[in-house]
């Protein structure tokens, strides 16, 4: 049924959308009527098919999709009953957080739908896909979905989609939840979605295969998921990586429908799956280009491979865990190979390791999957971000850089051996856009300046056709500003979503590196470094942070027989104190009469007593702490 297809009946898409818009929902539909997957029947009359391509645990229970998904499907056109088409529907996450994921599943089609609530209209990362899409050359077909619910407004968001993207009608208008005007989207993709077609440099047929995603099986080693861009891939089929260099022969090919079936051979046009013996992930690189041994072809446009926009350090409950934990992050990592591993020890938490991720959402998708799929008790670190030190050696003048990702590992200006030649510092700085309806543009403004944002701009997304800048009733308004990563990695999503009543949406995108006044604050526990409470801060917030901290330090410190001065520290000098009050014993109690100096000696004893414990004793910061501790640096 899916060999040898035509390319001219074939059809490699996507669909695109802002997070929570019905994505997966519109997928589910798709998979039920073209009779890939059983329509089932709810006791409410609906269909209890749900997130079918979403496999994941923490896919279902947070409504997201993480991992992007390939399912083929054979349609039949209702203009002409005797075309059979593959359509190959190449899903897509939402969050900003995965845009890795999104750019790397577009590659491999030829069109996509770019899906809008009709209730809520264009949102942040519904501009970021589009732009994507667009800067790809794929076709795209606007849908206005969720048209079943009272507060869906067609109208005025198809007049939005011309006038912030330049789109034109028809647009279509469907819902996905009740499944009014699926139909119609599956015979736009078959009239508007161009088939895909050779490379003009292999026109003779010869294999070229992009290889786009790949995932772990245990017993088969790597399934790397293909687009044949031309010839024809098979088993026994010896092929090479262009990136690098192995050889590989096929073992088995097939598509995804939307599980696993093999076929005989994968032709030009298709999307499917194929086993080859790689053994390490790491040899599926994701953007490579593959090829018949001995008839090379030109490669692809090579991927940037994943950048780590977020670090934190994971640490067992238990040290006894180490090896498990290691061994679980190891498994993880081989179906997510965005995730950068790196061992790192602390005095106060042990061994453990220190990973890149690409956003908050993603460190906390990671976090419940261990626990969920690997049952690991851990702690999770104080995000930071990596930071570009800039050394000048002299005489010679020679300019170095160098990142830091780890707070432990950034230079201490009071410390003459690790700030010498540290010429400037740089942060990783993002260019953000929020929407937000026009009530919350004084709140909003606020807040992006509490978070040292700068060159903010504003514009009306408006919902007619003339370009004034004027409000009207209910517009919304987009806001352009440029804002420092670390500032958006701790809880300014949370500070968004309450100070805008949960209607804002926020999207980002990397804009380089810019010099700014860091500074590394350490913690002092009764004159002891505790190395695992390291921050990173800028020198406009040093104050603040450091008051926040001692307190929450102070709450969770158990007392001591002996006082312990809890002290925030930036160089040399003490930024905020608490002071850990000592139990005391009442030693005079058993005296009754006599002079007052027989007190006043037992009081004098214990005094010397209690420092005398001071400098000899230590004190630990119980594992517990670090649960509530390590929810924000702000």
């Amino acid at each position: 049924m899916f060999e040898f297809q035509p390319p001219e009946l074939i059809r490699n898409f996507s669909i695109i959308a802002h997070i929570d818009h019905g994505k997966s929902t519109l997928a589910d539909r798709l998979l039920e009527l073209t009779n890939t997957i059983p329509l089932s029947i709810s006791s409410t009359g609906k269909s209890s098919n749900a997130q079918v391509l979403d496999k994941l645990k923490v896919e279902r229970e947070r409504g997201i999709t993480v991992k992007a998904q390939t399912a083929s499907m054979i349609y039949t056109s209702q203009r002409n009953l005797s075309q059979r088409l593959l359509l190959n529907l190449i899903d897509t996450p939402g969050h900003v957080d995965f845009s890795w994921e999104v750019r790397r599943s577009l590659a491999a089609c030829q069109g996509a739908l770019l899906l809008v609530d009709s209730t809520q209209g264009i949102q942040a990362q519904t501009i970021s896909v589009f732009h994507i899409a667009q800067e790809m050359g794929l076709t795209i077909i606007p849908v206005l979905n969720k048209l079943d619910l009272p507060a869906s407004d067609p109208a005025a968001i198809a007049q939005q989609l011309q006038t912030t993207f330049g789109l034109q009608p028809p647009f279509l208008k469907i819902s996905a939840k009740t499944g009014q005007g699926v139909d119609q989207v599956l015979e736009a993709i078959v009239d508007r979605i161009p088939p895909p077609s050779p490379p003009k440099e292999v026109q003779d047929g010869r294999l070229k295969a992009f290889l786009f995603d790949s995932l772990y099986d245990r017993y088969r080693g790597v399934i790397s998921l293909v687009n044949v861009q031309s010839g024809v891939l098979k088993k026994g089929t010896r092929i090479q990586s262009h990136h690098t260099g192995k050889k590989y022969e096929v073992a088995e090919v097939g598509i995804l429908h939307p599980d696993e079936v093999p076929v005989a051979a994968l032709c030009e046009g298709q999307v499917g799956w194929m086993a080859c013996n790689m053994k390490e992930v790491s040899e599926a690189h994701v953007g490579d280009t593959l090829f018949k041994v001995g008839a090379l072809v030109e490669p692809m446009p090579g991927f940037k491979p994943a950048k780590a926009m977020v670090f934190a350090g994971i640490y067992p409950i238990d040290n006894a865990d180490f090896p498990k934990l290691e061994e679980s992050i190891k498994r993880l990592t081989l179906t997510d190979r965005s995730v950068t591993v790196q061992r790192e020890g602390s005095t106060a938490l042990g061994q453990g390791c220190r990973l890149g991720f690409l956003g908050t959402l993603h460190m906390d998708v990671f976090r419940q999957r261990l626990e969920d799929e690997y049952d690991a008790n851990i702690i999770i670190t104080a995000p930071t971000v990596p930071y570009k030190i800039i050394h000048q050696q002299r005489p010679s003048d020679l300019v170095r850089e160098e990142f830091i990702s780890n707070p432990t590992d950034f230079p201490d200006f009071s410390d003459i051996k690790t700030s010498a030649g540290v010429k400037e510092i740089q942060e990783p700085i993002v260019k953000a856009s929020i929407i937000i309806p026009e009530d919350y543009l004084g709140e909003m403004m606020d807040l992006v300046y509490r978070h040292r944002a700068e060159n903010l701009t504003h514009k009306y997304l408006s919902t007619s056709s003339s370009e004034s800048s004027e409000a009207t009733d209910g517009s919304r308004i987009m806001l352009n500003c440029t804002i420092p990563l670390s500032e958006i990695v701790t809880d300014f999503f949370d500070e968004l979503k309450s100070k805008s009543s949960g209607f804002a949406s926020f999207d980002y995108e990397d804009a380089g590196y810019m010099k700014s006044d860091m500074k590394k604050m350490t913690f002092l526990l009764n004159n002891k470094v505790v190395d695992a409470l390291a921050l990173i801060v800028h020198s406009s917030h040093a104050e603040n942070v450091a008051r926040d901290w001692v307190k929450k330090l102070h709450k969770v410190i158990p007392r001591q027989q002996f006082e312990v001065p809890i002290q925030a520290i930036i160089g040399k000098k003490v930024i905020a104190r608490e002071t850990l009050k000592a139990y005391r014993a009442d030693v005079t109690a058993g005296l009754y009469g006599g002079h007052y100096e027989r007190k006043l000696k037992h009081l004098v004893n214990q005094k010397e007593a209690k420092k005398r414990m001071k400098r000899l004793g230590s004190v630990d910061l119980p594992q517990e702490a670090f649960f509530d501790i390590m929810k924000t640096n702000k």
